[in-house]
């Protein structure tokens, strides 16, 4: 294979990445609605807003989808990282 062609299956891996980003930015955004809608439920239904059982819930979820190439590991540490911005996201008005 050529120099040439090598770059232009770089270029269409990075196209499907850009994609597959653009999803991701769509879904997280999603997810942080909900989040939204379920903090702003929490004081109603008498629940505190931080909830230790249901994080290691969605980690065990989570970790139960995986078909790899990543390890669950990995993405306990990326969910680690999402749940922290969920809970920093400020509640629209």
């Amino acid at each position: 294979m050529s120099q040439n062609e090598e770059r232009a299956q770089i270029d269409e891996h990075r196209e499907k990445i850009d994609a597959i980003d653009k999803q991701l930015v769509k879904l997280l955004n999603e997810r942080a609605e909900q989040s939204l809608a379920i903090r702003a439920l929490k004081p109603g239904a008498n629940m505190g807003l931080f909830d230790p059982k249901r994080e290691e819930e969605i980690f065990a979820k989570v970790c139960s989808y995986n078909e790899g190439p990543l390890y669950n590991e990995n993405l306990k540490e990326i969910y680690v990282s999402i749940l922290k911005v969920m809970k920093e996201v400020p509640a629209r008005d």
